[in-house]
């Protein structure tokens, strides 16, 4: 039995739901697998420690979404050696740039790849085409996905 690609979605709050659902519905196009999973970096820091630890046995790599603060996907990547795609979110106080320059501004040795404001869609796009070296099947899925963008 061929294994299948996974993918770890983890998010802040459950008001980031509406935001990442995109991150999933994409993979679930892909026949990727994903788990989703809400932890604050602020409010439950040894939940998101002990997911970023155990991350390894789980999956492939792991998309991140955080909004305001956006410390989440950076402290992900601190506890894991898994790529991890940040998702800043927009809010209403700053429109998502406060997350974008948290995202974006790792130390050198914790990289977080990132996407648009509210990207998850491209944050699974990017995960299925990092994924796509790995199982050939999913590439050839994504070959049709990016032939059909030009129709």
């Amino acid at each position: 039995m061929t294994k299948k690609p996974n993918v770890g979605i983890i998010m802040g709050s459950q008001s980031d739901m509406a935001i990442m659902r995109k991150a999933a519905d994409q993979l679930k196009e892909f026949g990727v697998d994903y788990q989703i999973t809400i932890a604050s970096a602020h409010r439950t820091p040894s939940k998101v420690a002990a997911y970023a630890r155990s991350a390894e046995k789980k999956f492939d790599l792991i998309i991140a979404g955080a909004g305001m603060a956006a410390a989440l996907p950076g402290v992900v990547a601190g506890h894991t050696t898994l790529p991890v795609i940040g998702v800043p979110i927009s809010s209403k106080h700053l429109g998502g740039h406060d997350a974008l320059f948290a995202i974006v501004q790792m130390p050198p040795g914790v990289p977080v790849a990132t996407v648009a404001i509210d990207g998850a869609k491209n944050a699974a796009i990017l995960a299925a085409q990092m994924l796509a070296l790995r199982y050939p099947a999913l590439a050839k899925k994504l070959k049709s996905f990016k032939n059909k963008l030009g129709k």
